[in-house]
């Protein structure tokens, strides 16, 4: 099946975003895309400063508005991520939703990006957001698909979990800056690959060198066996790739990690 990530570029103004993002939706289904994922953040700037202003309900304004496009174009689409609010706690927070509109997942961000590097960058989510609790699973009529934001991607535990529970793609919306994307981004998808045998995509906004933290860009998509097989430059773009189920099947049967694991000496469960 044909997967779409769009690099959106993201502005101050959130009915602009939420409108081009539904129109780039409409171009990835077009062109045979029958998955399709959003940046984190795709329709408000990224910054603790700005989740509190931008932040919306479930279900609001900007997911009725993806449950429609998702509708219209009857796909499965990933809808990146917005700041939530909830119960007076804001959260970073991703919807899915499937051909007939219905939402099939809420992923909110398991692990704040709290992050101090001296001279490069410093970085507290905990400061606005709250974290979530929950593992965020949903199955298509291609395979069954795992979820995390950004963050998530450096805790190869959960990535195991969604190993564990079937899921053969792990779509990850995030947005690593210029310290840690160069130096990370690419290796993280990489390993998440290989040890759990899956694909693995990452959905980042385009870079904006004029916003207050600007986004690497660079979205990514990994086969089973390392490769990256798709890749976004910094700029706005949609980029295309060919999931080939067989070819993650015939890896595993190569290299059968999953039935070799000893299990009587170590172990990873998911504890709610």
């Amino acid at each position: 099946f044909r997967l779409a990530l769009i690099q959106l570029h993201v502005s101050a103004v959130k009915s602009d975003n939420v409108q081009r993002a539904c129109g780039l939706v409409r171009e990835a289904s077009a062109k045979g895309a029958k998955v399709v994922a959003l940046p984190e953040c795709f329709n408000s700037p990224y910054g603790t400063q700005y989740f509190k202003e931008y932040a919306e309900k479930i279900p609001g304004e900007s997911t009725q508005r993806l449950s429609e496009v998702a509708k219209e174009c009857s796909i499965y689409l990933v809808g990146g991520s917005i700041p939530e609010e909830d119960g007076g706690k804001l959260y970073n927070t991703c919807t899915v939703f499937g051909p007939d509109g219905a939402m099939l997942a809420k992923h909110r961000k398991v692990h704040l990006f709290d992050i101090n590097i001296p001279g490069r960058i410093q970085f507290k989510e905990s400061e606005t957001l709250s974290p979530g609790n929950s593992f965020s699973m949903f199955d298509t009529p291609y395979c069954k698909v795992g979820l995390g934001i950004c963050y998530d991607i450096r805790f190869a535990e959960m990535a195991q979990i969604y190993g564990q529970k079937g899921c053969q793609l792990l779509i990850y919306p995030g947005a690593f800056n210029l310290t840690t994307g160069p130096a990370h981004w690419e290796l993280l998808q990489r390993g998440r690959a290989v040890d759990n045998q899956v694909y693995v995509a990452t959905v980042s906004p385009a870079r904006d060198e004029k916003a207050s933290y600007v986004a690497w860009g660079h979205s990514t998509v990994v086969n089973p066996w390392g490769e990256v097989i798709a890749k976004a430059g910094a700029e706005e773009t949609v980029i295309y790739t060919d999931i080939d189920l067989k070819k993650l099947a015939e890896i595993r049967q190569q290299i059968p990690i999953l039935s070799q694991k000893r299990c009587d000496l170590y172990g990873i469960e998911m504890k709610k």
